[in-house]
């Protein structure tokens, strides 16, 4: 107690405790009254664990991903830290509009705390601008995408657009000094400017007290004990729900590292962005309707006139038709922000390209993580490790080389849709058994899946068609239950030519059946070495069977399918992509890898 007076005589501090507890509340508590102080406690939260974050935060390009996944991964509970900032940033923004719209509905913007509303309306955008400055941070796939679409839009503000971008970007490409420069906003700027605005805001709002919506239901009291208690209630009740969403989703998302030179087109900006970015397609109609350009719009006008209308509400709100056009205008405006919000969302989950996108993103994101923990980052950063992924590339790969032709599996590698009719073979399975047996089913060999789109089937005018061809739908139909029971043999023998990893087991443990395939393969009742080759047996035009669809196998056919090896000059439209220099050696072997499930 000597101690509490020796202090207090010092500061006074007793003197601040008992008027802040004992300030006046017209009316009695209300739980009304609870965001304000629920705002404060979520600012609080993101100052701590974003000093705790900043302790293990390495701002740069080649060391921002590898902190954050070493803080996540490796730190204890420092995933948990993480998704507390994350997810008490993402209740911030609802908290911010439930205030907001109780001080609209209580007219406590009224005159003459119209600047302290103004101080309110800078807190909000200060708050946006902390979100959007911390998205990028982590430096992973989605924040990097996300905020280079952010920034792209600073362009379309007349005159200053491009310089402002230009400035805030470090140049004309995203890298360090984008990084270093969000964060300097992010953890220095920016945070010393909402601590001035909250100081400011707290002094004027003490400075003018609560405005009360008339009539009163409650005699007045003190902000001790009733107040203090509901908006205790209040802030637990916002520490329980992030608290709840840390440990439902395990803290915050991490995708794979940020790369500008591979697209990301999952990314998407926080949901409090959505409704923004659903406007952006609609500039297409306002630029056929209104003068200026769609963008400048969607991008300047429209959010420019809101910033406006809220800025200048207080100006008129002393007219009874000027606070009820305010409370209007708030209304609609939630409204239009809720269904253009729930606009996009329908949008992207109906949206194939944009699903598979997202599952190729959670795939490398998984993947990076994977290979990080198996064998540690190496010195040029985690990238480096998807970058010589077969697991990452050959579906990336084939996608961009293959997928003209081939599907996989139906689609192109990552799960989109083909851009292009398929016009070749699907790749899924490639070497296995069921693979071959679906490829001699006379069913299946004129459809777009097989070889109904090559000229195999379909050739040129003046030649014909191919003899594998008139094998499968001619001559193997015909064959006897034996015979039939000898060429299924013969292609589990020519699947066993692969070496698959996958099939290890079943072709250890189908030993004597692949002896007796491989004899059959020379036979001449199944008849394949009158066109095949087949260690040393047989010959013709068609492909060498040796070691079929082996990695050494595909490899060389990749490199140059037109190779006397495989189709010679019956090659249909395969480029010959070594020597062509479209793919590497390898990004060859990548393909390979990944067709073949060779890498795990």
């Amino acid at each position: 107690m000597r101690a509490l007076n020796w202090l207090d005589q010092r500061t006074g501090y007793r003197g601040l405790v008992d008027s802040l507890l004992r300030e006046h509340v017209p009316g009695g508590a209300r739980w009304r009254y609870v965001w304000g102080s629920t705002l404060t406690f979520a600012i609080v939260a993101q100052f701590v664990t974003g000093i705790l974050l900043w302790i293990g935060y390495s701002a740069s390009a080649q060391t921002a991903w590898e902190s954050v996944y070493f803080l996540q991964e490796q730190v204890p509970l420092g995933w948990m830290v993480r998704g507390l900032h994350h997810w008490t940033a993402q209740l911030m923004v609802p908290l911010l509009v439930l205030h907001l719209m109780q001080v609209l509905i209580d007219g406590a913007y009224k005159a003459p705390r119209e600047v302290n509303f103004w101080f309110g309306l800078a807190l909000m955008g200060l708050t946006l601008a902390l979100s959007l400055t911390g998205y990028l941070l982590p430096w992973d796939q989605k924040g990097m995408w996300a905020t280079k679409v952010a920034t792209n839009l600073m362009a379309n503000v007349p005159v200053i657009g491009e310089g402002l971008q230009r400035l805030v970007v470090g140049g004309t490409d995203y890298g360090h000094h984008t990084l270093t420069r969000f964060f300097a906003l992010h953890a220095g700027v920016l945070p010393a400017a909402l601590v001035a605005l909250i100081v400011g805001h707290i002094y004027l709002f003490r400075r003018h007290g609560i405005t009360v919506k008339q009539p009163k239901k409650s005699a007045d009291t003190t902000f001790w004990p009733d107040q203090v208690l509901k908006d205790a209630v209040a802030c637990f009740a916002v520490a329980a729900a992030v608290l709840g969403l840390t440990i439902w989703k395990h803290g915050a998302q991490l995708t794979a590292p940020a790369n500008p030179a591979e697209n990301y087109s999952a990314a998407r900006p926080d949901w409090y962005f959505m409704g923004l970015f659903q406007l952006l397609k609609f500039q297409d109609w306002f630029e056929q309707r209104l003068p200026g350009g769609g963008m400048l719009w969607c991008v300047v006008i429209i959010p420019g006139a809101i910033a406006g209308i809220l800025f200048l509400m207080p100006l008129w709100s002393g007219w009874k038709v000027g606070h009820g056009f305010n409370l209007a205008f708030a209304w609609v405006g939630l409204g239009l922000f809720g269904a253009f919000t729930v606009m996009a969302y329908r949008h992207d989950f109906s949206d194939p390209h944009y699903l598979a996108a997202v599952k190729a993103g959670e795939h490398d994101a998984a993947r990076v993580k994977a290979l990080a923990a198996r064998s540690g980052i190496p010195a040029e950063g985690a990238l480096a490790l998807l970058a010589g992924d077969p697991l990452t590339q050959g579906p990336k790969l084939f996608a961009a080389k293959c997928a003209s032709c081939h599907g996989y599996d139906g689609h192109n590698g990552l799960g989109q849709p083909l851009t292009d009719p398929q016009s070749a073979a699907d790749l899924k399975g490639w070497g296995s058994r069921q693979w071959i047996r679906d490829f001699l089913n006379p069913a299946l060999i004129e459809t777009p899946r097989w070889w109904g789109g090559t000229a195999f089937v379909h050739p040129p005018k003046g030649k014909e068609r191919s003899p594998m061809v008139d094998y499968i739908l001619d001559d193997a139909p015909a064959f006897s239950e034996p015979v039939k029971k000898q060429l299924d043999a013969a292609l589990v023998a020519l699947s066993a030519e692969a070496a698959l990893p996958a099939q290890r087991e079943a072709d250890a443990r189908d030993a004597a059946l692949i002896a007796e395939g491989r004899k059959a393969l020379i036979s001449p009742e199944v008849n394949c070495t009158d066109c095949h080759l087949f260690h040393d047996e047989g010959g013709g035009k068609g492909p060498d069977l040796t070691g079929w669809a082996s990695r050494e196998w595909t490899i060389e056919l990749i490199k140059n399918p037109a190779h006397k090896r495989f189709y010679g000059k019956r090659n249909d439209r395969m480029p010959a992509y070594a020597e062509r220099e479209q793919l590497t050696t390898k990004q060859i072997e990548m393909i390979t890898d990944w067709l073949r499930g060779d890498v795990q």
